[in-house]
């Protein structure tokens, strides 16, 4: 008997999740065990709302153009299942919905929260006794995902990061003389800074920036960064400087973070790039300027890597693959075999040893002074940013159907 499929979208977005989506969609198609995909409106919130999308009523065309669509085109969410201990009615509801839709197939595309959502499924649909194939789809721009190589996504906002920092090294450089000496990029990155350490393969490129690259793994030293900064400025006439959102103090204090916090329970990040223009001000008494890269690094589709966007597709690929042939609590993970050809393939990984894990840089990727990266870190992220965003030309985005399936059950509280 046939099962029908829920996809849904986690976390924050990027600018291939949706090819991910794509091959979900598509690859489903050639299963006759597989009926129709669902995708959940807002993430798993589209679940417990019983808010699903009927994706078959969507145009081929609509569905493979998704390869080159940034954001979650089925909306995401942050929204942290509780333990089942702790909420079991929540799990209840879940199954709920499935069995009402007949779905037997639970694809969650997201980052470190949404494969613990999607192994705590796993787990409560083996507890109720509702046959369910849970497979967590990879997908962060944080990198931080355990056990696998790189994260799709990630490649996107490392390209954009690369040239964004070329780019304004050249803006820099060529004002220095009578103007702006500093220049701050702040970026993504909370714990890991896989993202502010890409832009390592900014100094293949003329004039050789960034001079300094400030990572959550390093303790933020004011005294020593400022004095880099002072040297570099002597050296080159320019300093250049790119720092992760979530760096620290030696009280293991972000530098800046707010008191607010996400669905998730994180302290809500932003501000660094800010505060550390201050403090040169102050300090240094030298004319900068700052950018916060924010949401645009995630959401550059005109940038992306086609390498990243591989990537994504085929994890999407596996992912159903995984399920028709009866695998749970599992995902499809990109494993390196060399760098250079860039080599690689899918394989699949157990949620239990990726579900809240994170993955830093490892020591041997950053220099012996802090302030930057080894060789060995450049060969790791070269191939990710490589290959171009595809055949689209336009960036007109159209809107689907998004026709939704007819509700069977009472609303959720």
């Amino acid at each position: 008997m046939k099962k029908n499929a829920f996809y849904a979208q986690s976390g924050g977005v990027t600018s291939v999740i949706n090819a991910s989506a794509s091959a979900v969609i598509l690859e489903a198609k050639k299963y006759p065990q597989i009926g129709k995909v669902f995708a959940g409106k807002n993430g798993i919130l589209g679940a417990l709302r019983e808010e699903l999308i009927d994706t078959s009523k969507e145009s081929k065309k609509f569905i493979e153009d998704l390869q080159f669509r940034p954001g979650g085109v089925f909306g995401s969410c942050r929204y942290k299942l509780k333990s089942i201990d702790e909420n079991l009615k929540e799990y209840q509801r879940l199954i709920e919905v499935f069995k009402a839709h007949n779905i037997g197939y639970f694809f969650y595309n997201g980052g470190n929260d949404s494969a613990d959502t999607a192994l705590k499924i796993s787990q409560i649909s083996k507890k109720l006794g509702y046959p369910l194939q849970c497979i967590a789809i990879p997908k962060t721009v944080d990198n931080d995902l355990a056990v696998t190589d790189c994260c799709p996504g990630f490649g996107s906002v490392a390209k954009y990061v690369v040239t964004s920092t070329i780019e304004a090294a050249l803006d820099v450089e060529s004002m220095c003389e009578t103007s702006t000496k500093v220049f701050v990029l702040e970026v993504m990155g909370r714990h890991a800074g896989w993202i502010a350490g890409s832009s390592i393969l900014a100094q293949e490129s003329h004039p050789g920036a960034p001079h300094i690259i400030l990572l959550p793994e390093v303790i933020f030293n004011q005294s020593k960064f400022l004095a880099k900064v002072k040297k570099t400025v002597a050296d080159h006439g320019f300093c250049v400087i790119v720092a992760s959102e979530g760096i620290k103090n030696s009280r293991g204090k972000f530098l800046a973070e707010s008191s607010s916090k996400d669905a998730f329970g994180h302290s809500q990040l932003g501000g660094v790039a800010p505060r550390l223009a201050e403090l040169i001000e102050q300090k240094l008494k030298l004319k900068n300027h700052w950018a916060v890269a924010d949401y645009l690094q995630r959401s550059a589709s005109h940038l992306s890597s086609g390498v990243d966007r591989k990537h994504a597709y085929e994890v999407g690929k596996r992912a159903v693959q995984y399920a028709a042939e009866g695998m749970n609590g599992v995902m499809p993970i990109i494993k390196r075999i060399n760098d250079a050809p860039y080599k690689w393939k899918v394989i699949p990984a157990p949620l239990k040893k990726i579900a809240n894990l994170e993955k830093k840089l490892p020591a041997s990727f950053i220099s012996q002074d802090g302030f930057s990266l080894t060789s060995k870190a450049k060969a790791y992220f070269r191939p990710l940013i490589e290959g171009e965003t595809g055949p689209r030309k336009t960036m007109a985005y159209k809107p689907g159907r998004m026709q939704m399936v007819e509700k069977k059950l009472k609303p959720w509280a």
